[in-house]
């Protein structure tokens, strides 16, 4: 079965599902196939570590087959999660072992154990913390001592499929207009409460097929990352610095609300994530100056003149991403926090250093952990006297220390935190 090739991919290379995904689809004729093998995947990354406790409890011993074992985790999800006739997922499970009969006859018992018992399993489950809410136990830890009332909420957000939002290009047309054209052909959506050109759709199509996608009229871009754009502030004449920018989307963003800048200036130390960046300047018809170099570095690319305003999008765990990108779960580890939190500190002072004096700097991370958000910029405060927070009064998010918190699945937003710093 190609789902638990990809599964394996991710599991055992730590490749990104993203990834593993794009190496395997287009081998696959069928529209339909490629979708159904794609919620496959996606599915049993976000449900694994429930999927995994179940599986410790049907077998007697551990797998040492790693493939045969995420095979099984992919019958499991079909059984569990999954609206399909029960026979034929354990039927397509059991023959996808291909040339291996002992592994044919345990999936086939251990999935028909699983239906005879499965409120047994089910219920055994919700008694596992890091089962219940599927999540590697050192998530449910920082996320709780963070945000002890909201965290199961935002954990459980975690694991549910986030909706399709998209950004209109109000330069062109109207949110109310272009809600008009997907009406006309038959797709919902609602506007979004807090941000000016957002939409939501009932229910996800193809990007191809959305009205006036190839004309730039809309992206597609989560409510929270929209936000960005308008928290900077951008003046017509206004030269702005796009930090850590791929894949684009605040950059776009930020051109779509001011056309009348002096320049914008978009880097990444990614080459090829920067060639995204261009590919959606060039579909949106926006004008900007894109460098490959590392932000923490801007000796190497930074030509000698200040910004008036300067997007920080940091590296971070992406914590507040999972739901979109379940494999988080599975790829980040407990001692990345530190490497980031030096990464992120490094880029900060290195951007400080870019800005005009009384100019604006704004602070972005898509993580829920507060020592990569609000504490970071608390202990860059105290290290920059030049350096003062300007308050983000908004109807969104959790006003901290320093900052604002977006946790994952409020106002159907990702999790995001943003924080406002004027030079003196």
């Amino acid at each position: 079965m190609i789902a638990a090739k990809v599964l394996t991919r991710v599991v055992v290379d730590g490749q990104s599902l993203t990834s593993a995904l794009e190496q395997a689809l287009p081998a696959i004729e069928s529209a339909q196939d490629r979708a159904w093998v794609q919620a496959l995947c996606y599915g049993v990354c976000r449900h694994y570590h429930r999927l995994d406790f179940i599986l410790t409890q049907l077998a007697d011993k551990p797998l040492k087959d790693i493939h045969i074992r995420l095979l099984i985790l992919v019958g499991l999800y079909q059984l569990g999660f999954m609206r399909i006739k029960t026979h034929a997922a354990v039927s397509e499970t059991v023959n996808a072992a291909g040339r291996k009969p002992w592994a044919k006859g345990l999936i086939n018992a251990l999935l028909r154990r699983y239906l005879r018992e499965k409120d047994q399993f089910e219920q055994a489950a919700d008694r596992n913390p890091s089962a219940r809410l599927s999540h590697p136990e050192w998530m449910i830890d920082k996320i709780g001592r963070d945000w002890p009332e909201q965290a199961e909420a935002c954990l459980q957000a975690n694991n549910l499929q986030p909706p399709l939002t998209l950004r209109v290009n109000l330069a062109r047309i109207s949110r109310d207009d272009y809600r008009g054209l997907l009406a006309e052909q038959g797709i919902a959506a609602e506007p979004h409460a807090f941000c000016d050109a957002a939409l939501i759709l009932g229910n996800p199509v193809p990007v191809e097929t959305l009205p006036g996608f190839t004309e730039g009229q809309v992206s597609v871009q989560d409510a929270a990352a929209q936000l960005a754009a308008g928290l900077l502030d951008v003046r017509p004449g206004q030269r702005v610095l796009d930090l850590c920018a791929a894949p684009g989307g605040k950059t776009a963003h930020i051109l779509e609300m001011q056309t009348q800048l002096k320049e914008l200036v978009a880097v990444d130390v990614d080459r090829e994530r920067m060639r995204r960046v261009e590919e959606n300047l060039q579909r949106l018809r926006l004008p900007a100056r894109t460098i490959v170099g590392d932000a923490a570095e801007p000796q190497s690319w930074w030509d000698g003149q200040l910004f008036d305003r300067i997007l920080v999008d940091a590296p971070c765990s992406a914590l507040g991403v999972i739901r979109r990108h379940p494999d988080i779960k599975l790829l980040r580890r407990a001692e990345d926090i530190d490497a980031l939190k030096a990464q992120q500190r490094a880029i900060l002072r290195s951007a400080w250093s870019l800005l005009a004096p009384g100019g604006m700097l704004v602070y972005a991370t898509c993580s829920v952990l507060k020592d990569e958000n609000e504490r970071q910029v608390l202990n860059f405060l105290t290290e920059h006297s030049d350096a003062s927070e300007l308050p983000i009064a908004a109807a969104w998010g959790i006003a901290g220390a320093a900052g604002r918190q977006i946790l994952s699945g409020d106002a159907a937003m990702d999790g995001f935190y943003y924080a406002r710093l004027r030079k003196v």
